[in-house]
Formats: C-alpha cells, sequence, structure tokens
C-alpha cells in the first residue's frame, strides 16, 4: 500500500508555504505525484452577494473588480509554485499518468480552476489518496478553513493538515488517538501505510475520550492481523480539555504524525463549545492525518 498521488490547495499564505513543503516531503516517501489546485474566486459568484438597489453597472463593475483581483492572486500562487518548483530541481512537471509513471522521483502539476473554493476541493479531492491542506492561519478561527472542512465533511478522503512550520521528519514516530468512534476506525484505515513503516506506533486512549465503541486494545489487536505492534498508552486531561492532554501525549512520545478522527461530536457542537478536534487543529505543532 502507498500513496501515489497528493492533492495540496494553494492559498499563497505563509502556512501555504509550509503545506508545500510538507506535502513535496510527504510526495518525496512514497515517490508520489502532487497536484497543486488554486481555487480562483467566480466573479459570477459576487452578484447574488451584492444586494438589492444596486445598479446593473455597480454590479458589473463589483464583478470586474472581483476578477481582477482574482486573477492577480492567481497569479501570485502560480509563480510562488514555479519558484518552488525551481528550487526543487530534481521535480518533474507532468500532468497525466502516461508521463509520470514513466518518470522516476517525485512528479508535480499546477492548476487553477475558478469556483467556490469548498466544493472545488471537496469535489477533486475525491480522485486523491490524500489531500494535503495547510494548518489554519494564527489568527483565523479554524471554523473558517475551508478547504480543510470540505475535505474532511464532503470528500471521503483522508486528509493532513500541514503543522505552521513544516516538519523535518514526518511518519517515523506515529500516534493513534483513539476513542472507538467509526471516524477514527476511518482515520486508521487511512494510515495504515504510514503504520507499517513507522518505526514506533502508540495508541493513546482515555476514558474522557472514549466513545461508545471497541476499547483501544480491540484496535491494538487489529493491527496486529496487519503485522503493525502497537503500544496502548493512557493520557490524562490536561486542566480538563481532553485535546491538551492528547498533544501533551503525543509530544512526550516524540511524535511527528498523528492520526484521528474528525468531530465524533457534531460540528457545530463543537464550535459551540471547543473539542477535541477543534483543539488539536488549532494547536498542533506536527502533521495530523484525519477522516470524519
Amino acid at each position: 500500500m502507498a500513496y501515489r498521488r497528493l492533492l495540496l490547495p494553494l492559498t499563497g499564505t505563509a502556512a501555504g508555504e509550509a503545506a508545500m513543503t510538507t506535502a513535496l516531503m510527504i510526495a518525496r516517501i512514497w515517490n508520489a505525484h502532487l497536484h497543486c489546485l488554486h481555487v480562483r474566486v467566480d466573479a459570477r459568484d459576487v452578484a447574488p452577494l451584492a444586494g438589492e438597489g444596486l445598479s446593473g453597472a455597480m454590479i458589473e463593475e463589483m464583478m470586474a473588480a472581483t476578477e481582477r483581483e482574482s486573477g492577480e492572486r492567481a497569479g501570485r500562487v502560480r509563480s510562488l509554485f514555479e519558484k518552488f518548483a525551481a528550487i526543487h530541481g530534481d521535480l518533474t512537471l507532468a500532468s497525466d499518468p502516461n508521463t509520470a509513471l514513466k518518470v522516476p522521483g517525485v512528479t508535480i502539476s499546477f492548476e487553477a480552476i475558478a469556483g467556490r473554493e469548498e466544493d472545488v476541493v471537496a469535489q477533486q479531492s475525491r480522485l486523491y489518496d490524500m489531500a494535503v491542506v495547510p494548518h489554519p492561519e494564527a489568527d483565523e478561527d479554524v471554523s473558517s478553513s475551508d478547504a480543510l472542512h470540505a475535505v474532511l465533511f464532503d470528500s471521503g478522503r483522508p486528509v493532513l493538515i500541514a503543522p505552521r512550520q513544516a516538519p523535518s521528519v514526518i511518519g517515523s514516530r506515529v500516534c493513534i488517538a483513539w476513542n472507538g468512534s467509526a471516524e477514527s476506525a476511518a482515520a486508521v484505515a487511512a494510515a495504515l501505510p504510514w503504520l507499517h513503516r513507522a518505526q514506533a506506533v502508540r495508541i493513546l486512549c482515555s476514558d474522557d475520550y472514549q466513545r461508545r465503541g471497541p476499547l483501544a486494545e480491540g484496535i491494538r489487536a487489529y493491527l496486529r492481523w496487519h503485522e503493525i505492534e502497537a503500544e496502548v498508552v493512557p493520557f490524562k486531561p490536561a486542566t480538563r480539555e481532553v485535546g491538551a492532554g492528547l498533544l501533551g501525549a503525543a509530544r512526550d512520545f516524540g511524535a511527528d504524525l498523528m492520526v484521528q478522527g474528525a468531530y465524533s461530536h457534531s460540528r457545530l457542537r463543537q464550535l459551540i463549545l471547543g473539542g477535541v478536534t477543534r483543539h488539536v487543529l488549532e494547536n498542533s505543532e506536527i502533521p495530523i492525518l484525519m477522516c470524519r
């Protein structure tokens, strides 16, 4: 098993640059193809938001301004991609499997599509083994990360959230955040290639984190069927915050990848009350592989 095709939504932010570096690290590990996707704002989507009372000329001017800004941003993102590709001179530009599979090493490609980011990213992700998305910006509410939630909720594929700073190593020491839910089971299944490759695997569990479903020993036995040895280690919430306790336990293990199900509770409840998924997304310093 291996990841052969990775999708990276490009935003042109500092977090986006860290995600590019992280995605390239992953592509090198799996000798995969990395497709960078930029979603341009479709000016036609602006008209319904303009509201009543605006003349046709004003709406057309607004649409034209949106088109200009979108084009300029797409140009900057394309330049960022080209600069990144030039720095890493061993990469080969390829956009189809007939070409990519004949080339040794990592292949990359770039595409800009106009539309709604959440729709385009979710739909395109369905054709990839994994999507790599930037970490939410320091001043950004995680709930506003459209690309992240689009992949989690509407792609059926795993998503790897890159840290704010690209790691030096990824996937050698892997933690599994296990709570018995269907989401955590899906994350473990998606992470099997990583788990086979890892030097050490630890299953983290807690009575405060457990949902209705198999306990940690059950997933440990499941992994043995795949010839993966893992140790089960309970963790304690830090100051009653399960997410903080989970990240602390991963840090103590020296983990460079966390595998976790996303939003075992409803997303609405987590956005209002907080939750493990939200805390991990906002505070993790290592890559997180998530499934919903």
